[in-house]
């Protein structure tokens, strides 16, 4: 019997990739509604897709998180998030609450350090789990029961990755992806990579080495020697990469489930949300998951 996965949503990132996905949407009120009409959709389709034994989402809290306080350059790059999107926040608030399953935020913590957590105590139990981003970081998730269904650009297809398709993509396994971050950078983070390093000679370097101490310890079995210098030069931003880079899977989360079962109650509260904000194309999509859900699991 095959078991239905639990689905860790990274709210934020889908959220955000809706609205720069899609043209502005208002309600005959003007009432923005892009964002959170292409999240929603996004969500349909997981549903239904997966057919989840349930479901969790994990945002950003509003405070910096550790990361901020051990590089000042942190996402330095990010700009303040537009009007017509800031405006969608509160209705993805009411969106989610009206979803009844867990929504986690950890103040000094990113989402991902949330899912990071929640995933290492699903796969401590074999318990199959689908994590939903389109941040790149969350493919080191990838691993044991835990998969990342990796949600790109507009108009490119998502890809489910397990720790053999990270591989076949990195050439480096999900668990060594900090290192090889570290050394080809990550401009979404505002972490510099080092100078002449690829995405190849990334992944030969933590192929042999491992990770970003062990390739510091014996920097002299590398060549060219320009390679060399060029490693050696980065020595302290290659340590303080790998370290950002890691997603800490050690969050302390509030006592209760770490996932709940989306209920047709639920469903029926989302639909009055979707008439709401009039998008009235979601709402036979809804209907068919009312059958889906009202099924035993």
């Amino acid at each position: 019997m095959i078991m239905r996965p639990v689905l860790l949503v990274d709210t934020y990132s889908l959220f955000f990739r809706a609205y720069h996905a899609l043209p502005p949407m208002t309600t005959t009120q003007g009432q923005p509604t892009s964002a959170l009409y292409g999240f929603s959709s996004l969500l349909l389709k997981l549903l239904k897709e997966h057919h989840p034994a349930a479901v969790a989402f994990a945002v950003d809290a509003p405070e910096k998180t550790f990361r901020h306080g051990l590089y000042q350059n942190y996402k330095a790059q990010r700009t303040s998030a537009p009007s017509a999107l800031a405006a969608q926040m509160a209705p993805l608030r009411d969106l989610l609450d009206r979803l009844a399953v867990p929504v986690f935020r950890a103040p000094g913590f990113e989402a991902d350090d949330i899912l990071a957590t929640v995933a290492r105590r699903l796969r401590d139990t074999d318990t199959p789990a689908v994590v939903v981003s389109g941040d790149r970081d969350l493919l080191q998730l990838a691993q044991g029961s835990v998969r990342v269904l990796f949600v790109g650009a507009r108009g490119q297809e998502a890809v489910l990755y397990d720790d053999d398709a990270v591989h076949n993509r990195f050439q480096v396994s999900a668990q060594r992806l900090p290192s090889w971050i570290a050394l080809v950078g990550d401009p979404s983070d505002n972490l510099p990579g080092v100078a002449g390093v690829g995405p190849r000679t990334a992944s030969s370097l933590v192929q042999r080495f491992g990770d970003i101490p062990a390739l510091l310890r014996r920097l002299d079995e590398v060549t060219p020697a320009k390679l060399r210098v060029s490693l050696q030069d980065a020595a302290s931003q290659l340590e303080l990469n790998e370290r950002l880079a890691r997603l800490r899977d050690d969050v302390t989360l509030p006592a209760g489930p770490l996932a709940s079962p989306v209920t047709v109650g639920a469903l029926d509260k989302v639909g009055a949300f979707f008439g709401e904000l009039e998008f009235r194309s979601l709402l036979s999509r809804l209907d068919s998951l009312r059958s889906l859900f009202s099924q035993p699991p």
